[in-house]
């Protein structure tokens, strides 16, 4: 069947679909694909609904159109496809989603004609592999320009992708959004104030007024650079390599999560997984939530912020080898030092952990220079690796800690 008359029984489809709770976005970018757009691009900030839009709008073609119809939903890795795209998609499709209709091995769900195929995009054969008609690429400026080229000289009919613009990427580096086969979709939460609770509206209004940065991204939609990265530099690895293991632990409870990374150093290189991220967990809690994480009792070493001498007591009378991290004048930067020293990898499912390493900064001050103090919206994952590595790596707590005035030495607080 040709590509017209898809596309035609597409725009008739989503004519007469179901009504859908969906936001302005949802109708622009129907009208992009009736419009016959071969590229559909949506920038934007945080609870713009950008990608839970674009599932809403791949799931009624999937359930109403009458011709084969193959999609592909593609993102960085496996694992953030299964926590996110697959995990929305079930969602939207709520009691439709059918068990039978999905192949829980190559992540496909056939829906009566078309279907809907989940892979990553570091899946070279997958890039290489069979033709599609519609490609969605989720969050897009953590995918290669290489692997969109190849994914989308195999897509027929239409690509669509999303994004919150950090930073400039290969999008406005090919000057895409100008393209005359392209729709290009700005969004922010103010687009979806019909559908997203009022709490998280509130929540995303105060994170902005305490991090300008944050606000121009993430709440205004527009294009940032995150500056002053703490750790600029990190891989993405399928799993922990072997050898001798080290926990950190940050609490958290009511607003903040508590966050557990499991470490191991091989040569020059920090490989780290997240196991815990969750809020409210009490102590009694995290030590259980350790025990089925497999944490070894009276053995592994886990090193916590200091500053909870409560919480450490509590957890080391479960039987864990609890001890504070090294605390005092400068052991946070000298922290980050220690750190830095490394080549540094989180495992691919360590979503949050990467998530943070992406956005953990230094905060400037007024006069726009870099300062020690870091932003807090990003730094559970990271404090718990940091005393990990303080706590197996640095001095006692009673020592006294002598680093580099980093931002002065270095010549930092003239960016």
């Amino acid at each position: 069947m040709s590509t017209q008359t898809i596309q035609r029984e597409i725009s008739q489809t989503l004519s007469t679909a179901s009504p859908l709770d969906t936001t302005s976005i949802f109708d622009k970018l129907a009208q992009a694909f009736k419009d016959g757009k071969r590229h559909i691009w949506l920038e934007g900030g945080t609870a713009a609904s950008k990608t839970w839009t674009v599932l809403q709008y791949l799931t009624v073609l999937g359930l109403q159109v009458k011709s084969p119809l193959l999609i592909s939903i593609v993102s960085e890795s496996i694992p953030h496809i299964k926590r996110g795209c697959l995990r929305d998609f079930q969602k939207i499709l709520g009691p439709a989603f059918r068990l039978d209709r999905f192949n829980r091995t190559d992540l496909i769900y056939q829906f009566p004609h078309a279907k809907a195929e989940f892979f990553s995009a570091d899946d070279p054969a997958k890039q290489r592999g069979a033709r599609r008609d519609i490609l969605f690429l989720n969050e897009a400026n953590n995918i290669p320009y290489d692997a969109y080229r190849e994914l989308d000289a195999r897509t027929r009919i239409c690509t669509i992708a999303d994004w919150n613009p950090v930073s400039e990427f290969w999008f406005h580096e090919q000057g895409l959004a100008t393209a005359p086969d392209s729709a290009y979709i700005h969004a922010t939460y103010r687009d979806a104030l019909n559908v997203i609770p009022e709490e998280i509206v509130k929540n995303i209004i105060e994170m902005g007024k305490r991090d300008p940065n944050w606000a121009n991204v993430y709440l205004e939609g527009r294009i940032g650079k995150i500056e002053g990265l703490v750790y600029p530099y990190f891989e993405q690895v399928d799993a922990l390599p072997d050898g001798d293991c080290f926990y950190g632990l940050d609490f958290g409870y009511s607003s903040d999560p508590t966050a557990l990374t499991k470490n191991i150093i091989v040569g020059n290189g920090l490989y780290s997984e997240e196991l815990i991220y969750e809020a409210g967990m009490t102590n009694n809690m995290i030590a259980h939530r350790m025990d089925e994480l497999g944490v070894r009792r009276n053995y592994d070493e886990i090193f916590a912020d200091a500053a909870e001498p409560k919480s450490i007591d509590e957890i080391r009378g479960y039987g864990f080898n609890i001890k504070p991290a090294p605390k005092g004048p400068g052991s946070v930067e000298y922290g980050h030092q220690k750190a830095r020293q490394y080549q540094q990898a989180w495992t691919k499912d360590s979503l949050n952990g990467i998530k943070e390493q992406r956005n953990y900064r230094y905060i400037a001050d007024k006069d726009g220079r870099l300062t020690e103090k870091t932003t807090h919206t990003y730094s559970h994952l990271m404090d718990a690796r940091r005393y990990a590595i303080q706590g197996r790596f640095g001095p006692r707590v009673e020592e006294k800690i002598v680093i580099y005035d980093t931002m002065k030495d270095f010549g930092l607080d003239r960016i």
